[in-house]
């Protein structure tokens, strides 16, 4: 497990170092949750395009579960695992770049990464029948948030993996659910 932990720690410090201060205003958007709401306005949009109005509700109810759900699920495991997030690690100060605007105490796993992600499956899948590529670019937009954790010096990236893993999880399962309301209520 430590090797594990001294990789994770590598990969951190070499992707994180990639980092420059011209591309520091671009990343600090993506990182910040605000900057996705004209995403998922479009994608509520494009719900009730193919769902209606009643449907879209149903979406709406299924999605603000999935959303607290990826949410809580991170906020357990970090506080349960407890491991301290990069920008703790005061003795990295000189070796890494920390841009973000705060830092938490804990980081495994990443609640960024796992609600992007959730959001990119669900999303993908809902809409593949009208929207047959957009799968591919929401999980680009999801590798992006992810990468971002890592770039501003919040997440090592095996926060970020094992979020993108379980929020891949969550958006199938909850995908699921919101067909099986569809089909019982709609």
């Amino acid at each position: 497990m430590e090797t594990l932990i001294e990789y994770d720690q590598e990969l951190f410090l070499f992707l994180n170092g990639l980092g420059t201060e011209t591309w520091d205003g671009f990343w600090l958007v993506v990182t910040n949750k605000l900057s996705s709401i004209p995403l998922y306005a479009l994608l509520l949009f494009f719900m009730y395009q193919k769902y209606g109005v009643k449907g879209l509700l149903i979406t709406m109810v299924v999605v603000a579960a999935m959303i607290t759900c990826t949410d809580q699920l991170s906020d357990f495991f970090k506080n349960y695992i407890q491991r301290p997030r990069p920008c703790k690690l005061f003795s990295w100060e000189e070796t890494m770049r920390f841009i973000a605007p705060r830092c938490g105490r804990y980081g495994y796993f990443s609640g960024h990464a796992t609600s992007s992600m959730a959001t990119a499956v669900f999303a993908g899948l809902a809409l593949q029948s009208k929207y047959r590529y957009l799968i591919f670019i929401l999980l680009l937009w999801a590798a992006f948030v992810g990468y971002s954790r890592i770039y501003v010096g919040v997440h090592y990236p095996g926060d970020v993996l094992t979020g993108m893993i379980v929020g891949s999880l969550l958006g199938f399962i909850f995908y699921k659910l919101q067909q099986f309301f569809l089909a019982k209520y709609k």
